[in-house]
């Protein structure tokens, strides 16, 4: 298996510990390692591949602790940065009785946001089978510049290029710049991987059958569309698939859709699929990299935090059986 490649923020999440209370409210937190892309790769990594990270931290604790939770998870970190120009980013996380979220973030800018283009290399994709990347990481500051190089260097490559909008409208100073700006790099993948909350703000629709032809643009091959409990979709322009979702107990869905899309481009790699391949891929094909993809994501929602809530194979396979 190639290793796969992400590059964006990495992040303390503080998650409350009392259910059902803004976080203006809540009196105690629970530290936890997160930010998407670091979360695919734990998944990836967790499921047996190599992953590495490109992103950067402040020279302050919260930084040494990220270093030392990505090392334990068996995530690279050489491409990882530190600075002392900015503080390492924190987001402080309320839970609501389903499990979903509320966030406030701690980054104005975070070191991860300063991360300049010129410290990417083009050898650094020579053996990568994917990047992946969200809008988290594309504001106005150096780090977009880093995602333009890291993306170009992975086109040049034949590396598979994975995009997850993974929509945070606290971050962004209105809704208008935030949708242009995924607007603006939804093209330049290869995989799209996008939500029932995310589609109508990103394609003004709210049926995913409809919305296809505005998600199929430039070089996009794959879209997975994932509906939470109600499972998820895979579409290619001759093939498409989907997987019921499964009904679990939520306790926190902090990292359940980077666990989706980490768990799936696993399941690419390993079997082999290259870049010109995503979108000759066959519907029996998409049909099982879902339902795995599903079961991990049941699985890890019904514990804490992101990257700790993450299964292997095994103990997916054995906790989240399937009729």
């Amino acid at each position: 298996m190639k290793r796969l490649l992400s590059i964006g923020e990495a992040l303390i999440d503080f998650i409350a510990e009392e259910t059902e209370r803004p976080v203006k409210d809540v009196d105690r937190f629970l530290g936890k390692v997160g930010g998407a892309p670091a979360n695919v790769c734990a998944a990836y990594t967790v499921l047996g591949g190599e992953s590495a990270l490109i992103s950067q931290f402040g020279q302050d604790p919260f930084g040494d602790k990220i270093i030392d939770v990505l090392t334990r998870f068996g995530i690279d970190t050489h491409y990882v940065k530190r600075t002392d120009k900015a503080n390492t980013s924190l987001a402080f996380v309320s839970l609501k009785a389903d499990g979903n979220r509320d966030f406030s973030f701690y980054r104005n800018p975070g070191a991860d946001m300063l991360l300049k283009p010129d410290v990417i290399a083009s050898d650094w994709f020579s053996d990568a089978f994917a990047l992946h990347f969200c809008s988290v990481s594309l504001g106005n500051y150096p780090m977009k510049a880093a995602h333009d190089q890291a993306i170009d260097y992975a086109t040049d490559a034949g590396t598979i290029v994975s995009f997850d909008p993974n929509i945070r409208l606290p971050l962004w100073p209105d809704e208008s710049a935030l949708r242009q700006t995924i607007l603006e790099y939804m093209p330049r993948a290869d995989l799209l991987k996008i939500s029932d909350e995310e589609l109508e703000f990103i394609t003004g629709l709210t049926d995913i059958e409809e919305a296809l032809d505005r998600l199929f643009v430039g070089r996009v091959k794959l879209i997975l569309y994932t509906e939470g409990a109600g499972g998820a979709r895979a579409f290619t322009q001759s093939s498409c698939a989907a997987d019921r979702g499964i009904r679990v107990a939520a306790t926190d869905t902090t990292g359940a859709g980077d666990g989706f899309i980490g768990s799936f481009l696993y399941q690419l790699s390993r079997d082999g699929v290259r870049r010109e391949d995503l979108g000759q891929l066959q519907g029996s094909v998409l049909k099982r990299y879902l339902m795995f993809s599903n079961q991990f994501c049941a699985y890890s929602v019904q514990r804490s935090g992101a990257m700790d809530s993450y299964g292997t194979e095994e103990a997916v396979k054995a906790a989240v059986g399937r009729g």
